[in-house]
């Protein structure tokens, strides 16, 4: 059944042009990858009829498998199948597939195809504007590929349900919230999703209605980046996740993870406490993958405050530097205040002019500029290849006493002090957090980009400040800067 529906998906995926499927933002599911998503379903021996819900079909795949799945089942008899889909190229595809599963089918299966719009026709409901008779649909199963696909904050989607978006939205994680919404009480919902969603400003919102409305149940993680939709050239951090729609928290999450789509008989799988993958006012989500990962949590939660809580605070550079060509400068001049980049960081600390091009600014424009006190620089990214996420340096204003302000460019953050400036033992002990290995592997289980996030660093758990001030004068007392010592200290100052 499945087979032939992937086989006339992929003679359709060659003959429409990518540029034409990305206005759907359709990137379609492998037969492998439908097939695991369909199994994570729990489904009671004694269910007779079961109503599905397949939000963005494009060409039924996904409901393909789950009704292949419901095959093999002797007592389910009924099948209620809705599938929403615009796309006018793809329908005749998804109705041709679909009528393949029912006559195949020994079941008594219904399908009802719904070509208006997922999000805005759901509005209404959504938003709890309207009541009465008859309620809305609610399904026992949501399935789903959503749409991978960035729209205005004042698309009609995202206006649509202001209690998910904040900023930019994406379409996926507003098809994913509508399809909780979509769910009966302890329905189940298996959707395969961009990663990105676990942390950040930008998902805070949607992480607070998901993860109230629902509960993780299951995670599946890929290793490869690029080897999950098949016949696409898709470069993403992709998961697949199974949510129970209920209020209950459970006791733990299964976490799984695979090379690619084609490798689901070699899954590694780990059971992990849902209090430590789901944590915080923020709704971060920790996608560990085995008992080292584990432990490194349950050692950062131990620390019950932030940098926000001690009196810091993690900021981006002020700098954009190519939207501010007529201010830059290659040497110094009457004026110039030096311009930091994520090159002046070497070796744990800032070292400055280092000959490059655009070390400086003349700018009297108060954004661009910071006062000439203590930091620490991080730089903002790093490649995916290099070994440490969190690369760091220490500045101190007293080796540039010429300067009253600096500035920094936008590739780099800096730690700062909310009311006064840092001592530089303060700086010091955050180096030793920021440079130590445990903190930079937990950076790497809370965000899978090369991107060191603001929002997310000042969200993440610290040792007090007189512990980091300590820390800090033991770093300085021994001038080792390496990332071995900076384990030392921390395991010496806070077990």
């Amino acid at each position: 059944m499945l087979d032939s529906v992937v086989e006339r998906t992929n003679k359709y995926i060659d003959s429409m042009p990518k540029n034409e499927r990305k206005k759907y933002g359709q990137f379609f599911t492998s037969k492998e990858t439908a097939r695991f998503m369909a199994e994570l379903y729990n489904i009671a021996d004694n269910k007779s009829k079961i109503s599905i819900l397949d939000a963005g079909a494009g060409s039924g795949i996904l409901s393909c498998a789950l009704i292949e799945r419901l095959e093999r089942m002797d007592a389910v008899q009924k099948i209620e199948l809705t599938c929403y889909e615009n796309d006018d190229n793809v329908l005749e595809l998804l109705r041709e597939n679909l009528l393949t599963c029912q006559e195949n089918s020994k079941k008594d299966i219904q399908i009802n195809i719904i070509t208006d719009n997922y999000i805005t026709s759901q509005y209404l409901e959504f938003n709890h504007l309207i009541g009465g008779n008859p309620a809305p649909k609610k399904y026992d199963f949501v399935i789903g590929n959503p749409p991978y696909m960035k729209i205005p904050k004042d698309a009609p989607e995202a206006t649509a349900m202001p209690e998910v978006c904040y900023g930019a939205p994406n379409l996926y994680f507003i098809f994913a919230a509508m399809g909780l919404f979509n769910l009966n009480d302890d329905g189940k919902m298996v959707y395969i999703i961009p990663r990105s969603w676990t942390s950040g400003a930008y998902f805070k919102r949607f992480r607070q209605y998901f993860l109230k409305e629902g509960k993780l149940e299951h995670i599946h993680l890929f290793v490869s980046r690029n080897k999950v939709f098949d016949k696409e050239d898709v470069l993403q951090e992709t998961m697949i996740i199974k949510v129970k729609k209920t209020a209950k928290t459970p006791e733990n999450v299964t976490i799984t993870s695979s090379q690619s789509n084609r490798d689901f008989d070699n899954l590694t799988s780990l059971t992990a406490p849902y209090g430590l993958v789901v944590s915080g006012n923020d709704f971060f989500v920790y996608l560990v993958t085995d008992e080292k990962e584990v432990s490194v949590l349950e050692r950062l939660q131990r620390f019950d405050k932030t940098l926000p809580d001690i009196g810091l605070k993690m900021k981006t550079g002020l700098t954009v530097d190519f939207r501010n060509r007529e201010i830059l400068r290659d040497d110094a001049e009457e004026g110039a205040i030096p311009l930091f980049y994520s090159q002046h960081i070497r070796q744990g600390e800032v070292q400055f002019p280092i000959q490059k091009e655009h070390e400086y600014v003349v700018t009297d424009k108060r954004g661009l500029m910071q006062d000439n006190r203590n930091y620490l620089f991080v730089k903002r990214f790093t490649a995916k290849e290099e070994r440490r996420r969190l690369q760091c340096g220490v500045y101190l204003s007293k080796n540039y006493p010429q300067y009253r302000k600096i500035s920094t460019q936008n590739k780099i953050n800096f730690v700062d002090g909310l009311i006064t400036e840092m001592s530089e033992c303060l700086v010091y002990g955050l180096y030793v957090i920021f440079n130590s290995t445990l903190y930079d592997e937990y950076y790497r289980i809370l965000n899978g980009s090369t991107q060191v996030n603001s929002t997310e660093i000042n969200a993440m758990p610290v040792p007090d400040l007189e512990s980091i001030q300590e820390m800090g004068r033991k770093l300085m007392k021994s001038g080792d800067m390496s990332e071995n010592n900076c384990n030392v200290i921390l395991e010496g100052s806070c077990g």
